[in-house]
């Protein structure tokens, strides 16, 4: 099997959940809505996953909010970059994994600005080969055609095997397995009572890349 190793961005590669408690602080202060308006994102946000647009429509609602939704979504989208960070530790590891003859891409869900953002802002861009952004492409996971065409940029073909490494179970662990790869499933406590087909279950993604080192199926 050769050495590809596809990741997810968001609660993966990066701690989204933590930005957006940030955001949703900063959110709250500028429309003053107090503490409670701090939850009620929160909670909005857990509810309404995995679209923001079905997000801010519900925002726009309960507080009313004279903003429309498209201009809500789009200050968020340019704020967002700006909050997630992604560990040393994390750019690290991909790093050696390059280091080490693997092509490492990031496939992920989401709108293009956004996510692009995030991947230039975190210093991804640079320890990564290419991405798959389903906002730029028109596909999304669990999609295989998503996971093809991070592979194609990286020279390659799914056909030949690798790895898929990310939090959710559909997108990206059934996802993966459709298109043929292995998986490592991110287990963030999120999806309680569901079974997985996942080849290795961690609880950080640090754990994931050293499992990638280990691996003497690669070649």
């Amino acid at each position: 099997m050769q050495r590809l190793a596809l990741f997810d961005l968001d609660n993966t590669l990066i701690d989204l959940d933590e930005a957006f408690q940030d955001w949703a602080r900063e959110f709250a202060e500028e429309h003053g809505l107090g503490r409670d308006g701090v939850d009620l994102l929160l909670k909005l946000d857990r509810d309404s996953v995995p679209h923001r647009e079905v997000f801010f429509g519900k925002v726009r609602e309960h507080f009313a909010l004279p903003d429309t939704v498209e201009e809500l979504w789009g200050r968020y989208r340019r704020r967002m970059p700006h909050l997630v960070r992604c560990r040393p530790e994390v750019l690290n590891g991909l790093s050696r994994l390059r280091a080490a003859g693997w092509r490492v891409a990031i496939v992920t869900n989401g709108m293009a600005d956004n996510q692009l953002g995030k991947i230039r802002k975190t210093g991804l861009a640079d320890v990564v080969d290419t991405w798959a952004l389903s906002g730029a492409e028109g596909i999304r996971k669990p999609d295989t055609g998503l996971f093809e065409i991070a592979a194609q940029r990286c020279g390659t073909t799914v056909a030949k095997g690798g790895w898929m490494i990310g939090d959710n179970l559909v997108a990206d662990i059934s996802g993966g397995r459709a298109a043929g790869l292995r998986t490592i499933w991110i287990n963030r406590g999120t999806w309680p009572g569901h079974g997985h087909s996942a080849h290795h279950v961690v609880t950080d993604v640090i754990q994931a890349i050293e499992i990638l080192h280990g691996d003497n199926t690669t070649a």
